[in-house]
């Protein structure tokens, strides 16, 4: 027996497993084995996972392509006009290889924005790192099947390049949004969390009117804008936060309370008593909320709150409450919380833990969701909407830490942990003297 026990391995330390966590070929490896995971649980099953892109993504390259119908130039689009870059690359593949097209576009974007991410292998930007991993693995093959993929990736990397190039940063979260409109929230909190706040939105403007003068050389006129009405009318769809009162009222079989599906704009919507009172308030209501939201932010820079304090924290009330407050509740929203996560991650360490933990439970209730067992949302069964309401109360309880966390914007010895990143790839920033305060930077 003393022998054995003599003989016996001992367990590896917690160092010599931050080590290995840390080493670039664990995580490279880690990365490839996720999005691969992904990739299969996407291509396989009933398809749900990739559907919009081999029923919508694709016929809508193939017309621009042949030149018959170019959304956002000769008809009027949902998304804005950059979204159709990423969604015609994959035809590079073939028409017949789409799909493996455009999870190959995903991963390569995934990729850039894991490798400025992990650059210089700093403690809390690889916690970060496995944390997003794990956040793409609760999330689901959504996490890749969906146009915002690509505009998270780029916020990532624009996120992380924001205080070391301002310009580059600010032009990459610009073309994001000129994908998906939601980055759009991260250049507000950039822009009231910053003192070079004017040079931001110069440098945002500047590259809209480059991105929108291609269209309009072309013809686009109105069409270019039409993102910005194209779903001012719709009702309320499904997994919505809002709509959950009428499924409720649907799997209690409340008269004329039903799901039904709207061909016009492609998804499953709810309807009953109110809803189009209630679908018709949700616009003004989500402005109402981003200026309360900007309003606390603005607070917290005249207290003297670090920024490293407010730009993960107010970055993620907004884009939570571009989530809570829509009238829109696709699954792949949830994607867009990463973004603020990773970089408050980054900044704080632990400090960011709750929103990390809450984000993570949001994903996998969400993957439990869509893609595997949302028939069974179609057919209003009782539990999957209480599973559909838990998802929906979270986006509430992360908007409630993120503002509450604004509000009492902590300075001083409780942000003197707090850290900046000295380089992203390809940027580093000047040698700081130290003063100790990530304020110095601003």
């Amino acid at each position: 027996m003393g022998i054995e026990a003599a003989q016996a391995p001992a367990p590896a330390s917690p160092s010599s497993v931050r080590r290995v966590a840390a080493n670039p070929l664990t995580l490279w490896i880690a990365f490839l084995v996720v999005h691969l995971v992904l990739g299969w649980l996407a291509m396989h099953g009933d398809g749900m996972g990739l559907g919009d892109v081999y029923l919508v993504y694709k016929p809508w390259a193939q017309l621009a392509a042949q030149g018959t119908s170019i959304v956002g130039v000769q008809a009027d689009w949902v998304y804005p006009f950059a979204a159709l870059v990423p969604i015609m690359l994959p035809l590079l593949a073939g028409a017949d290889n789409y799909v493996g097209g455009w999870l190959t576009l995903v991963l390569l974007l995934d990729a850039a924005a894991f490798a400025v991410l992990i650059g210089g292998r700093e403690r809390r930007r690889i916690a970060a790192a496995w944390w997003w991993l794990a956040f793409l693995l609760l999330l689901g093959p959504i996490a890749v099947g969906r146009l915002d993929a690509v505009s998270v990736s780029l916020a990532i990397v624009g996120m992380l390049w924001l205080m070391l190039h301002e310009r580059a940063a600010v032009v990459t979260l610009t073309i994001a949004t000129w994908i998906k409109v939601w980055p759009a929230a991260l250049i507000v909190a950039a822009v009231i969390a910053l003192r070079s706040r004017w040079r931001i939105l110069v440098t945002g403007v500047v590259t809209s009117l480059l991105i929108v003068i291609v269209p309009l050389i072309f013809g686009a006129g109105m069409h270019v804008f039409s993102f910005i009405t194209a779903q001012t009318g719709r009702g309320l769809q499904i997994e919505a936060p809002v709509s959950t009162i009428w499924m409720w009222q649907a799997a209690l079989h409340v008269p004329d309370a039903l799901v039904y599906y709207d061909r016009d704009i492609l998804t499953f919507q709810v309807t009953g008593a109110g809803s189009v009172t209630a679908a018709s308030l949700m616009n003004p209501l989500l402005a109402v909320c981003a200026v309360v939201v900007a309003l606390i932010g603005v607070r917290a820079v005249r207290r003297g709150t670090p920024v490293t304090r407010i730009l993960p924290e107010l970055s993620l009330a907004l884009v939570s409450a571009f989530i809570a407050f829509n009238k829109v509740g696709s699954p792949q929203y949830v994607a867009w919380l990463a973004v603020p996560v990773v970089i408050g991650l980054v900044y704080q360490g632990r400090g960011f833990r709750t929103p990390a933990i809450l984000v993570g439970i949001t994903a996998a209730l969400t993957q439990v969701i869509y893609p595997y067992l949302y028939g069974w949302l179609l057919a209003v069964d009782t539990g999957m909407v209480a599973v559909l309401t838990v998802r929906n109360l979270l986006y509430f309880v992360v908007l409630g830490w993120a503002i509450a966390a604004l509000w009492r914007g902590k300075r001083g010895a409780e942000a003197d942990g707090d850290v900046l990143p000295e380089h992203a790839w390809p940027f580093r920033a000047p040698k700081q003297e130290p003063s100790g305060s990530p304020v110095a930077r601003l």
